[in-house]
């Protein structure tokens, strides 16, 4: 049954990406900026619900508090495709940076496009990271946004070494803004590179600000630290869960460096 689950919930997933994009266009490419941004969430929140619905994953966020509704970047550790659009829906106006061709696919570029994110051309080497300061600092001046950044620039399986990379040290020093860290482990249940999709309340944290002026490597650091911590105090509170999804060998491996029993937890490949 959760091979089936993940099946139809994959289909509608997508389905209900084009229907929205079909619905809501004339109205999204007339219509103001906060209009556009409110399409953008009502589609994650469309999606969560099917989620909820169809696979039974329930998204618990803690923190809501701490999100900044003006000028900031949101830090969000990065496992699933899940958790590119899961905090839409706490974000006031967010933008993110994408490579210029994919703006240049009909429709879904189209709306790229007015939603006023970020298209940058990676073939500009050291540049690009001039070009991105540039648009978003215009962006936040102008708009009241929040760039939205995966500090570690690709998918990590749950429970794997950090590796954060550079690029948003710069961002958080040029820009000059509070940097706001979100913590979960949406990689439990909608795995990397994986159609199944597994039931579970899938918990979110997001973290104290991170306020500018920091040194590059002080903030580096307490970046790091505040996400993988939480992200450690996640996995031991879903190890202990009586249902937990079946974990990664990544997150086994981490478990025990924690010092946690895995003996019988269930594990996937």
């Amino acid at each position: 049954m959760l091979a089936i689950r993940s099946l139809i919930f994959n289909a509608v997933f997508y389905l209900n990406l084009l229907f929205q994009m079909l619905v809501f266009g004339i109205f999204t490419f007339l219509g103001p900026f906060w209009y556009v941004w409110g399409v953008g969430k009502t589609w994650s929140e469309s999606n969560l619900w099917l989620a909820e619905k169809i696979v039974g994953i329930r998204l618990r966020i803690e923190g809501r508090e701490n999100m900044v509704d003006t000028n900031c970047i949101v830090a969000i550790k990065h496992q699933s495709f899940l958790d590119t659009f899961a905090f839409v829906p706490q974000i006031k106006a967010g933008m993110i940076v994408l490579k210029r061709e994919l703006t240049w696919i009909p429709l879904f570029g189209w709306y790229m496009l007015r939603f006023r994110f970020i298209a940058i051309d990676r073939g500009k080497g050291r540049a690009v990271m001039d070009q991105i300061v540039e648009k978003a600092g215009r962006r936040m001046a102008n708009q009241d946004r929040q760039l939205i950044i995966f500090p570690e620039g690709t998918r990590k399986a749950v429970g794997a070494p950090p590796d954060y990379k550079y690029g948003i040290v710069e961002l958080y020093a040029r820009l000059n803004v509070p940097v706001v860290p979100i913590a979960h482990l949406a990689g439990l249940y909608w795995p990397r590179r994986q159609f199944r999709r597994y039931p579970g309340v899938m918990t979110a944290r997001i973290l104290e600000p991170i306020q500018p002026g920091l040194p590059r490597a002080d903030f580096r650091k307490l970046l790091c630290e505040r996400i993988e911590t939480a992200c450690d105090e996640l996995l031991i509170e879903v190890a202990r869960e009586d249902s937990p999804p079946p974990f990664p060998p990544t997150a086994i491996a981490r478990l025990e460096e924690l010092g946690i029993e895995t003996a019988g937890l269930p594990r996937r490949d």
